[in-house]
């Protein structure tokens, strides 16, 4: 991983747990598997524990671990550097992506109530007037709060479950939509299950969830769209591709819908796209996921399951290759 996110990925307490838990080769961290250093760790390792910048893990250095057992990958998603090699070879693999989930349903959440409240455009106008909002204002929005919201989530995968948790402190109705889930499933998980196009014409705020992949790129295209109501807040923060931007452009520009977006499609959008400007649009850096303090839980949970491993146990949160084309 990148040397310089070793402090923040294992603060103080857990990286004492790392290294009472396993023989760490010198130098700590390896960040080119070329280097003369990583040729004897690699040689030796048992265990890679990887995160943010590993290089890939393909055919040809694993010829070079020959003693390979298993990859614990200290940040979400493995699909990146992580060749099907591994897989052949029985490696085991391990992702924290549960612990990044956590702050980002959390950003979530705050994302549906704020915009709900339409603090966002509200917050604007009060900057630039410095005056309190006035009844047009107010007639100017669709509608203002959470009493009483149907909300469609896009996707139960870990995020996406975590948010129909926390809506549960909100007056609110959920819907989900994901193929992979049985109805029955999603109402012990506190949704009700339903089609795309019916969560998206029929929720005040739909939240985005489900994993990039070829099937899911602009999975929210112009029809689906359309069919959001007028005053509908869009919150995504999986990823940009899977909303059809020029599409949703549209709809923004005009104030017929709202949105918060952490990702988009590009990334970053050109300095002068409108939807910088649009009052009704909150655009963040992609910072949903883990910063600053939040990283500690990546590390935290990535030596949980490296304790696992020396006791015989099997992973507590495994990444399997079956499941590789259907998750982020």
């Amino acid at each position: 991983m990148d040397p310089g996110l070793i402090d923040d990925i294992f603060p103080p307490g857990v990286r004492t747990r790392l290294e009472e838990s396993a023989d760490l080769h010198p130098p700590y961290v390896i960040r080119e598997f070329g280097s003369p250093d990583a040729a004897a760790a690699l040689a030796g390792a048992e265990v890679l524990l990887t995160g943010w910048g590993c290089p890939p893990i393909d055919a040809a250095l694993l010829e070079r671990a020959p003693g390979l057992r298993a990859v614990i990958h200290a940040a979400g998603t493995v699909k990146t550097f992580l060749a099907p090699e591994a897989y052949a070879r029985g490696i085991a693999v391990s992702s924290a992506a549960d612990a990044n989930a956590v702050p980002v349903a959390e950003f979530t959440l705050a994302a549906i109530i704020m915009g709900a409240k339409r603090a966002f455009p509200f917050a604007r106008l009060f900057r630039d007037r410095r005056t309190h909002r006035t009844a047009a204002d107010l007639d100017r929005q669709h509608w203002i709060g959470t009493h009483g919201l149907t909300i469609g989530v896009i996707g139960a995968s870990r995020i996406g479950r975590r948010v129909i948790e926390l809506l549960r402190v909100l007056d609110a109705e959920v819907l989900l939509y994901d193929p992979y889930v049985s109805p029955a499933e999603a109402e012990l998980l506190g949704a009700a299950s339903t089609d795309l196009d019916t969560l998206m014409a029929t929720s005040d705020v739909v939240t985005v969830h489900a994993p990039d992949t070829p099937v899911t790129r602009h999975l929210l295209d112009g029809r689906r769209i359309g069919l959001m109501r007028p005053g509908t807040l869009l919150v995504n923060t999986a990823r940009g591709r899977l909303v059809d931007t020029e599409a949703l452009t549209a709809h923004l520009v005009s104030g017929r819908l709202d949105a918060v977006l952490d990702v988009t499609d590009p990334e970053p959008l050109p300095p002068g796209h409108p939807l910088w400007d649009l009052p009704n649009v909150f655009i963040t850096p992609h910072m949903a996921g883990a910063q600053g303090n939040e990283v500690g839980r990546l590390g935290a949970l990535a030596v949980d399951e490296l304790c696992r491993y020396a006791g015989g146990l099997p992973f507590n949160h495994p990444v399997h290759l079956a499941d590789l084309e259907r998750i982020a």
